[in-house]
């Protein structure tokens, strides 16, 4: 049977875990401890300050450890508004560490504000000590002759920390150099010295200083590769040609359309007059007929015309039926 004494003594002990559990969440005793090992003076009330201002403790000792041990003077006010203001202070400190080892000079400012500006800056160091090898795509250029030239370039960077902010990235220097080889390629007198001479095209692009203003320094820039593509000025030639040849086509097929609309117009006319004719002739019999009755001429004169008339069909008959037949030469 449980008795009275019982149940107090299990309410002290949970009371006693409850307030054991308050008191380690507010006052990181293992964290003090470690710090103190680790020969960082910092007070449990600054601990618990941090706790009140909604900063995880461990995220800022834990980093002002290793950059004690490593011998940089970092105050932990500088880690504590470096993460409130939304960095990441472990790479931070990291960075500040590796630039110790590097003989790097980097202040804790300058990796702060690489860090909020969104860039990763222990990368930046590492880039600093060893360069990064950026490789372009084919880039394609047409010589002066019209031959197209593929070129891939391997550049060399490496991290310029003072133009880290602020400063282009990678697409930029990839850009710049493309446009150099297109504008080397497209300066050189025919493909053949661009593939005899690969490294006027490094040499060129390299002279003029495309790193300015990006956070990178170009070390050296290696053509990789250099191929050959489609001859653009003969395809350009024959595109030209083609369109000529339609031009040419639709001029002469204008000035037909045209000639057929003359010769129409033409036997218009034709027929227009052969209609005047044969009005005209319509009214010789009325002025004949107008001149008899008027006595302007007598009834044998109408005569000797009409057989004047009947001659002469007489005769045009003989010619036309004398015409079709043979000559004395083709019976021969």
């Amino acid at each position: 049977m449980i008795t009275g004494s019982t149940i107090t003594l299990i309410v002290v002990i949970v009371l006693a875990f409850i307030v054991l559990s308050v008191f380690f969440t507010f006052f990181p005793i293992t964290l003090w401890i470690s710090a103190l090992a680790a020969g960082v003076k910092i007070s449990i009330f600054t601990l618990v300050g941090m706790r009140l201002r909604r900063v995880i403790p461990s995220r800022i000792v834990n980093p002002l450890i290793k950059a004690h041990k490593a011998g940089l003077d970092v105050a932990i006010n500088q880690l504590e508004s470096h993460y409130l203001a939304g960095g990441n202070v472990d790479r931070v400190v990291n960075a500040l560490i590796a630039a110790h080892r590097a003989n790097i000079e980097l202040s804790f400012e300058r990796a702060a504000a690489i860090d909020l500006a969104g860039r990763d800056v222990l990368e930046a160091v590492q880039m600093s000590v060893n360069p990064k090898v950026i490789e372009t795509p084919f880039i394609a250029g047409v010589a002066m002759n019209g031959i197209e030239v593929k070129a891939k370039a391997r550049i060399t960077v490496r991290a310029n920390i003072d133009r880290l902010v602020g400063g282009a990235g990678e697409e930029t220097i990839v850009a710049r150099v493309g446009e150099g080889i297109i504008s080397t390629i497209g300066s050189s007198v025919s493909h053949e010295r661009v593939l005899e001479n690969p490294d006027l095209i490094s040499q060129t692009v390299l002279a003029k200083g495309l790193d300015s203003g990006t956070a990178f320094e170009i070390l050296s820039i290696d053509i990789a590769d250099v191929d050959i593509g489609k001859n653009i000025g003969a395809e350009l030639q024959t595109e030209q040609a083609e369109a000529d040849k339609k031009i040419a086509q639709a001029k002469a097929e204008e000035r037909r359309a045209m000639a057929v609309a003359s010769e129409q117009e033409m036997k218009a006319k034709v027929v227009e007059m052969r209609s005047k004719v044969v009005e005209a002739e319509a009214a010789v019999p009325l002025a004949m007929a107008e001149a008899l009755r008027e006595g302007n001429i007598g009834v044998m004169d109408y005569m000797n015309y009409n057989n004047i008339k009947a001659d002469t069909g007489m005769r045009d008959s003989i010619s036309k039926v004398g015409g079709d037949k043979p000559s004395t030469d083709e019976l021969k």
